[in-house]
């Protein structure tokens, strides 16, 4: 785990203010929920902060010493300009950080989440008729109703008669919400993946747009786990897939948002001969001159016995091909580690990345030991290299 180096001053003012309210030492070593958009560290290994880091600092510790004794431990303290090179060798689960706070109804799974042109936050997530919460803050949660109040009588085909439906997609484009679906039963690819649009997000207002695309049990492949992209040219693309032969992308036509026709291959984008082919859960984001490819290694779905862990691996097209850190492709089981299970955090996964205010967001579910799904949303930070990394 890299440590900016910082001057006698600095850590001695840091260290007064938090011996001051009581705060233990150790605590500056934990992750933050939010910080200035001047904290953000994408500074370098051995960059100061500088002035920011000590009101920073008093900041958090404030905030720790107020709050309640029960919530202490999820209250986020940190030093900008710390940037661990997760997933990188030498880094161990400790270094991970918990999730950002957040409160209220925050019980998701397979969350995703935009910000709304007024500054509120909308969240969708895998229940039955697709789950809606909203925030005004990012911090406080509350339940917004279903997207299907009356149910998706299409779509029972594919969920043997469930009205569970998962791993829902959401994005706000040309002034309206799409919303990229998935419906399926465990363990099977008779799959499909559905569009709907509206121009609010609320609960009833949705469209059917109909189906996108759809598997069977002898495509090889898994339409689940939808995610757009588009790319630097205003081309639209559907990332999609689990387990069998992994994550898969197909072109979208921008006036329908559905499959394109001039444009219908299947194109791989990663895949493992290992750990039964447990790949799935894609997240493409276009950062400067590349795509990242965050995906969810292992399993899901086993509460606080589930081993979820989020890839990552980065490509200058948008269809591959993508490598970690090390030069291996994700088509040949390649991925780097930005974050797995530590501590009460069981098997976070199925990523989503959101930019805010103050940085880019990954937002995740994961297990606490009760094994109920949960929210998670930290800051992404990225290193001097281009990599990301979870604080």
């Amino acid at each position: 785990m890299r440590r900016p180096r910082f001057g006698r001053a600095l850590v001695a003012a840091c260290a007064i203010a938090v011996t001051a309210l009581g705060l233990p030492q150790s605590a500056l070593a934990a992750q933050r929920a939010s910080a200035p958009s001047d904290a953000m560290s994408d500074a370098p290994s051995g960059a100061v902060p500088g002035a920011t880091a000590v009101t920073l600092a008093v900041t958090q510790a404030v905030t720790w010493a107020s709050a309640p004794v029960s919530t202490r431990a999820s209250v986020p303290v940190s030093v900008p300009g710390a940037a661990p090179a997760s997933g990188a060798a030498g880094t161990s689960l400790a270094d991970y950080p918990g999730p950002g706070r957040v409160t209220g109804d925050v019980l998701v799974h397979d969350p995703s989440m935009v910000k709304k042109p007024d500054g509120t936050y909308l969240l969708v997530h895998t229940a039955d008729g697709i789950g809606i919460k909203t925030s005004a803050d990012r911090t406080a949660f509350r339940n917004a109703g279903v997207v299907w109040p009356n149910g998706a009588p299409w779509t029972t085909a594919y969920t043997g008669g469930s009205r569970n439906l998962w791993a829902p997609d959401l994005s706000y484009r040309n002034g309206r919400y799409h919303l990229y679906y998935s419906a399926s039963t465990f363990g099977s690819s008779r799959s499909a993946i559905f569009l709907a649009t509206s121009t609010t997000g609320a609960s009833g207002s949705w469209t059917d747009r109909g189906l996108v695309v759809e598997t069977t049990a002898d495509s090889g492949y898994n339409a689940i786990d939808p995610n757009l992209v588009v790319d630097g040219q205003g081309r639209w693309w559907l990332s999609f897939g689990s387990f069998w032969s992994g994550i898969k992308m197909i072109r979208l036509d921008p006036a329908t948002g559905k499959r394109s026709s001039s444009d219908t291959s299947v194109r791989g984008l990663a895949q493992r001969t290992t750990a039964s082919g447990a790949v799935e859960a894609p997240f493409v984001h276009r950062r400067g001159g590349h795509y990242y490819l965050f995906v969810s290694f292992d399993l899901c779905c086993r509460g606080a016995q589930s081993t979820y862990r989020t890839m990552v691996g980065r490509s200058t097209s948008v269809t591959g091909p993508f490598v970690d850190r090390n030069g291996t492709r994700m088509t040949s089981g390649g991925g780097t580690e930005i974050l797995a299970g530590h501590g009460n955090v069981h098997g976070p996964g199925h990523p989503a990345v959101m930019p805010d205010a103050d940085g880019d967001l990954l937002v995740y579910h994961y297990y606490a030991d009760d094994g109920s799904a949960r929210l998670g949303v930290n800051l992404l930070g990225w290193d001097s290299a281009g990599w990301p990394y979870v604080h």
